[in-house]
């Protein structure tokens, strides 16, 4: 007789315990309900439920992935953000929900432009799966979008959610090595770039170095080199009344607040994340 979908969740959260994963009870759930594509409140109402053998092997499989390390998100194949499913693919980072302080900050000035503006622009710098840019679309109905990323991959990947929200016509995916193949002034210019010093990403837990881009986390030699290169032609690509919002490491508040202020730029706004840490520093310029 196969098992149900409550014997199921109870022996891959033992697993996960057996193997000492952070959050084996979450992972758990979130693994189950997400390949059965059941909502929390069905994994409990229909918990009694038998798997097909079908079932019962997709899961067995994702479990050992796990075990390896894998994320959770990245065998579901994507993560939600600011409300939106997003599709995953090898070269995008996995959408954090720190990240989403960042878009909250930005969402209020580009709703105080709204006010004024009657078209507005964005730039998110380093795309990714095109989370932020997407976020603040679907917020801003007065605004369109670039996404640009160096990535082929991700880029695909971010006109795929764009179009999956609806959002398709507002967005528009540019390859580009930060500003190099950027034409136009934006009201708000945004990134959450690479910002791990080289030397310590092999530090880093193996659900990240196994499988995050190391092109989406390496900031060079002390985590600054995409700070320079966004702060170094930034102002040549804003409007006069537009923001930089950026997403920083927990310890490098001062050095990129210097390192705009050096090139004309003020620091208007600094957030911390949900654990107190600096994590969001807006701009504009001086």
């Amino acid at each position: 007789m196969s098992a149900t979908v409550a014997d199921t969740l109870a022996e891959a959260r033992r697993r996960f315990i057996e193997a000492g994963v952070a959050d084996p009870a979450t992972d758990a759930r979130l693994l189950v309900a997400g390949l059965l594509k059941l909502s929390p409140t069905e994994l409990l109402t229909r918990s009694s439920e038998r798997l097909s053998l079908e079932q019962a092997e997709l899961i067995f499989k994702a479990v050992e992935r796990r075990l390896g390390h894998e994320p959770v998100h990245r065998i579901l194949g994507e993560r939600e953000f600011y409300g939106l499913p997003l599709r995953l693919s090898v070269e995008t980072l996995e959408p954090r929900p720190d990240t989403e302080i960042l878009v909250d900050t930005v969402l209020a000035y580009l709703k105080d432009l709204a006010k004024v503006q009657d078209r507005l622009h964005i730039l998110d710098m380093g795309t990714g799966t095109g989370a932020i840019c997407l976020a603040l679309l679907s917020e801003c109905p007065e605004a369109s979008g670039i996404g640009s990323d160096i990535s082929a991959d991700a880029l695909r990947t971010a006109r795929s959610n764009a179009e999956r929200h609806g959002l398709q016509d507002r967005f528009q995916a540019v390859q580009s090595k930060w500003f190099e193949s950027i034409q136009g002034s934006f009201h708000v210019i945004v990134s959450n770039p690479p910002y791990i010093a080289s030397n310590v990403i092999h530090d880093l837990a193996p659900e990240v170095t196994k499988f995050d881009p190391v092109a989406a986390l390496d900031g060079g030699p002390e985590g600054l080199d995409a700070y320079n290169a966004i702060a170094k032609d930034a102002a040549r690509f804003m409007r006069p009344d537009g923001v930089v919002g950026l997403e920083i490491g927990y310890d490098q508040r001062n050095d990129v607040t210097a390192i705009f202020e050096a090139k004309g730029f003020k620091c208007l706004k600094s957030v911390k994340d949900y654990g107190q840490n600096d994590r969001v520093l807006v701009f504009a310029l001086a």
